[in-house]
C-alpha cells in the first residue's frame, strides 16, 4: 500500500521514515520546497548514523531512502490507500486539506490526522465520506517511539479501528484505542504533570530545580516536569493545555497557568530559545538536582503531583476514554512513565489515594482537587484496579 504523508516537518517525516522501514512506498507532501530539501537531508544524516552503529545495513539504508518521494503537488496521491495528515494543529486549516484529499484520492482510501489533541469527529464532518477519517496519533520522535493512539470518530466506519490496529502492529508499533475526548489519553492525562507542579511553584512550596527532583528522586520519572516543559517548548505544550481546557468547556484541572503563559509572552520557549525555566545560555546556570534537599519535602511534592496523574487517569478510565491496559501502556510508552498510574494507585492503596485527593478539596476547595468518583468507589468497595494481580 502506498502511504501519502502531509507536512514534512518532524513528525511527518518520522511517520515517513516509519513507513518506508516497514516497506510501504511513501509520498511525502509539503508546499514548502526548502522543507522537503531539509527532510531528505535530514533522513541521508539518519540513515549513515544507523549504519554507523550497526542497526541497519547499507542496503536496507538504501532501500529506505529509495521508498521516499517528495512532492508539493496533492495529486500524487491519487493511489493512495492511506494518507496521514501532520500539519500545524489549526482545525480550519486540517479540514481545508481533507476537503481537498477527497477529492484526490481513491474512494477507499483513509484518511487520518496525527493531530495531538483536536476533535477528530469535527475534522470527519467537513468531509463528504466521513465514514474514512480518523485518528492515528504518533510520538515525537515517531521512529523511536512506540505508542500509538488510535481515535475513531463517531462517524468513522468501525472496520477502520481494526485494521489500522494491525497496520500499526506491522510497522512495529503499540496501538492502543482512545475515545475522541480532548487530549485522548495521554495529553489528557499528563495535564497535571505540569500544571500541578506549576502549581506548587507558584505556592512556593518548591523552586523548579527542587520540584524536577522530587519527581525524578521519589517519583523515577526521566525528566521532570520543568526539564520536560523546556524540552517540549512552551509554546507546544501551553497550546495544548488551552485546547484541552477549551474543549471541556474550561474543566478547572486544564485550566492553563499564567506562569507559563508569560514565557511563551516573553518567547522563553524552552531549549529551543536558550531560556524557559531554566537559563541554557549561561554556562554557569545548572539545573542539577538538589540531592541535599529534605527527604520528607521530596516525597510531599512528588507525591501532589502523581496523586492527581492518578486521580485523571482514574477519571479517564470512568469516562470510558480508553481501556485499564491501554490507559496504563499508553503513559509509560507515550511518555516514559516509570509504571502504569492505575497499577500505581493499586500499590499505594486506593483509599490513601482517595484520601490524599479529599486532603487537598479540603485544604483548597477548589473543583480541580475532587475526587475521581471511580477512585471513590474502589475504595469503598475495597477493590484495585488489578484485582487478578498480587501487589
Amino acid at each position: 500500500m502506498q502511504i501519502g504523508i502531509i507536512g514534512s516537518g518532524a513528525m511527518g517525516s518520522g511517520i515517513a521514515q516509519v513507513a518506508a522501514t516497514a516497506g510501504h512506498q511513501v509520498i511525502l507532501l509539503d508546499s514548502r520546497p526548502e522543507a522537503l530539501d531539509q527532510a531528505g537531508i535530514q533522513l541521508l544524516k539518519i540513515m549513515d548514523r544507523l549504519v554507523e552503529k550497526g542497526r541497519l545495513s547499507k542496503e536496507d539504508a538504501e532501500v529506505i531512502i529509495s521508498k521516499h518521494v517528495y512532492t508539493t503537488e496533492m495529486n500524487t496521491f491519487r493511489d493512495c490507500g492511506l494518507v496521514i495528515e501532520a500539519i500545524v494543529e489549526d482545525l480550519d486549516v486540517k479540514k481545508s486539506v481533507f476537503r481537498q484529499l477527497e477529492g484526490i484520492v481513491p474512494k477507499e482510501a483513509i484518511l487520518a490526522t496525527n493531530t495531538s489533541s483536536l476533535s477528530i469527529a469535527s475534522i470527519a464532518g467537513s468531509c463528504l465520506h466521513p465514514e474514512r477519517v480518523i485518528g492515528l496519533h504518533f510520538f515525537n520522535p515517531a521512529p523511536l517511539m512506540k505508542l500509538v493512539e488510535i481515535i475513531p470518530a463517531l462517524q468513522t466506519d468501525s472496520s477502520l479501528p481494526p485494521r489500522l490496529h494491525e497496520l500499526m502492529i506491522n510497522w512495529g508499533k503499540y496501538p492502543v484505542l482512545a475515545k475522541d475526548t480532548p487530549g485522548f489519553i495521554v495529553n489528557r492525562i499528563a495535564r497535571p504533570f505540569y500544571s500541578e507542579s506549576i502549581r506548587l511553584l507558584e505556592e512556593g512550596l518548591g523552586t523548579e530545580n527542587e520540584i524536577d527532583a522530587a519527581l525524578k528522586e521519589v517519583g523515577g520519572f526521566r525528566m521532570g516536569p520543568f526539564e520536560l516543559m523546556d524540552f517540549i517548548g512552551h509554546d507546544v505544550n501551553y497550546a495544548v493545555t488551552e485546547s484541552v481546557w477549551t474543549a471541556c468547556y474550561h474543566e478547572p484541572r486544564y485550566q492553563p497557568s499564567f506562569t507559563q503563559r508569560r514565557l511563551v509572552d516573553a518567547g522563553w520557549l524552552g531549549k529551543k530559545t536558550g531560556r524557559g525555566f531554566y537559563n541554557y545560555k549561561d554556562a554557569n546556570s545548572s539545573n542539577s538536582e538538589f540531592s541535599s534537599l529534605d527527604s520528607e519535602k521530596q516525597r510531599r511534592l512528588a507525591e501532589r503531583v502523581i496523586v492527581m496523574l492518578i486521580n485523571e487517569a482514574a477519571d479517564a478510565l470512568y469516562y470510558k476514554v480508553a481501556s485499564r491496559d491501554d490507559i496504563d501502556q499508553a503513559m509509560t510508552l507515550g511518555v516514559n512513565y516509570p509504571k502504569g498510574l492505575l497499577r500505581w494507585a493499586d500499590e499505594w492503596g486506593i483509599a490513601t489515594c482517595e484520601s490524599r485527593m479529599d486532603r487537598l478539596y479540603n485544604n483548597y476547595h477548589d473543583p480541580r482537587y475532587r475526587c475521581s468518583p471511580m477512585l471513590r468507589s474502589l475504595a469503598q468497595n475495597g477493590e484495585r484496579f488489578y484485582p487478578e494481580e498480587n501487589i
